[in-house]
């Protein structure tokens, strides 16, 4: 599925990718991990990393996101069970 067709439900706004959030998941080879997730879960993460005022909780946001990606099953501190 296209990334526009797979963004076109949301109902919220939808957040760019920042260059730092792109080089982080590039970096510890989570792009995919990032690209498998829901839309919704996409979006979300970049917009609660984009809302963080201070840089170190826009760097311990990032982290958590990566930590989640890597481990596979987890979205937001909740469990998360991937289609399969």
């Amino acid at each position: 599925m296209s990334d526009d067709k797979k963004f076109s439900k949301l109902t919220r706004p939808r957040y760019p990718m920042p260059d730092f959030v792109k080089e982080a998941l590039l970096a510890r080879g989570l792009m995919e991990a990032y690209r498998e997730r829901p839309a919704y879960q996409q979006n979300d993460y970049l917009g609660w990393i984009g809302r963080a005022k201070r840089e170190a909780t826009i760097q311990k946001r990032l982290a958590q996101m990566l930590d989640e990606l890597e481990a596979g099953d987890v979205y937001m501190k909740m469990v998360y069970h991937p289609k399969q």
